[in-house]
């Protein structure tokens, strides 16, 4: 296969890890202008990064369902816990991690100057191909970037140190994790690892600013990115996962109730609603003119259904678990569920659904 992306790209970070990590050969390219504005389009009706030509010619995007397709194809080791329970939690550690560490991320990138430098200069050798000064087209990338995905995703003056405590708070949940064992749920990586190895490693850990909170609070989590992108499954072998939830992802699920869970439950009820904007109020904190996402209300949609597939065991021990950790009713708060994307359940093979109006 070959994956169009960059490499200082989020999600092409995150897949990349995963391939890397169950040696499944791919070839990386970095997305040219004649790809981004011709090719992809006709494939998936937008693009996205990263997007993936396999070798019949067929087109996919989209990480998780991507992930999930071929772990149909590579069963060994399973990235997606087979355990019931395990399953569930790691499906939902992973939304949070594309969905809602996506916005202080962009934050950290684009908010500071060091930063916005230095990305803007990569993405700007990368993408954009035009005959205009390097500086010119820097300027123009990080503008578009600020405009789309800080200012336009509700950062500003007054949430900005929300987002970059958000930062803060996981480094010290994950520290305490890695202190103790190599990944989340034990000795071998799970899809909860990979989806944190989209902002961890190509964020925290390359961009200057989130790099030196990373390394001077948390290096236990630094070892683990490194560790992520260097592991191996046929070296790992046949590792074994802790017995059910651990104890110690407790503090990660509470945090994702009061923020993930919340901005999901808010975006779709703006969507039911019609509304393309809306505000989220989360740990007393409120982020105003969010875009409503059609694509945010399916993952919502899906993990209801990852619900819905529990045997009946597993499903009274996670309803318990999620209403310990204040998880349970903002998943289940909005009734009338209707995305419209994936109508067919044809993804990864289905139209990209865009993020935001560009």
């Amino acid at each position: 296969m070959i994956v169009f992306g960059s490499k200082i790209s989020y999600f092409t970070g995150k897949f990349e890890s995963y391939l890397r990590y169950k040696q499944i050969p791919y070839e990386f390219r970095a997305l040219d202008l004649r790809h981004y504005s011709r090719v992809v389009p006709r494939a998936l009706g937008a693009t996205q990064l990263p997007s993936v030509r396999l070798e019949d010619g067929r087109w996919m995007s989209d990480t998780t369902p991507m992930i999930a397709w071929l772990e149909h194809r590579h069963p060994e080791p399973a990235v997606i816990p087979r355990a019931p329970a395990q399953r569930f939690v790691s499906l939902l550690i992973e939304d949070y991690a594309d969905e809602w560490l996506w916005r202080p991320a962009m934050h950290y990138r684009w908010s500071f100057p060091a930063d916005r430098q230095l990305a803007g200069t990569r993405l700007a050798q990368e993408l954009v191909v035009a005959p205009l000064p390097l500086a010119l087209r820097r300027a123009f990338v990080a503008r578009r970037q600020r405009r789309l995905f800080v200012r336009g995703d509700g950062i500003d003056a007054h949430t900005g140190a929300h987002a970059e405590a958000v930062v803060a708070g996981l480094l010290d949940r994950l520290e305490a994790i890695f202190r103790v064992r190599p990944y989340l749920f034990g000795g071998r990586p799970t899809v909860a690892d990979i989806g944190l190895m989209g902002p961890v490693w190509r964020h925290f850990v390359h961009d200057p600013t989130p790099a030196r909170l990373l390394q001077e609070r948390a290096p236990g989590v630094l070892e683990w990115a490194a560790r992520m992108w260097s592991s191996r499954a046929r070296e790992i072998g046949g590792e074994a996962l802790l017995e059910g939830i651990p104890a110690d992802l407790g503090p990660l699920l509470r945090e994702i109730g009061q923020t993930h869970l919340e901005a999901l439950a808010a975006n779709a009820l703006a969507h039911r609603e019609g509304r393309i904007r809306h505000e989220l109020t989360v740990q007393g904190v409120t982020y105003r003119n969010l875009p409503t996402s059609a694509y945010r209300v399916w993952c919502l949609e899906e993990l209801r259904a990852r619900f819905a597939e529990l045997p009946p065991q597993a499903a009274a021990e996670i309803g318990a678990l999620l209403e310990a950790e204040g998880c349970r009713e903002p998943l289940w708060r909005v009734g009338g569920l209707s995305s419209g994307h994936d109508p067919t359940g044809d993804a990864p093979f289905c139209a990209v659904s865009r993020m935001v109006r560009d």
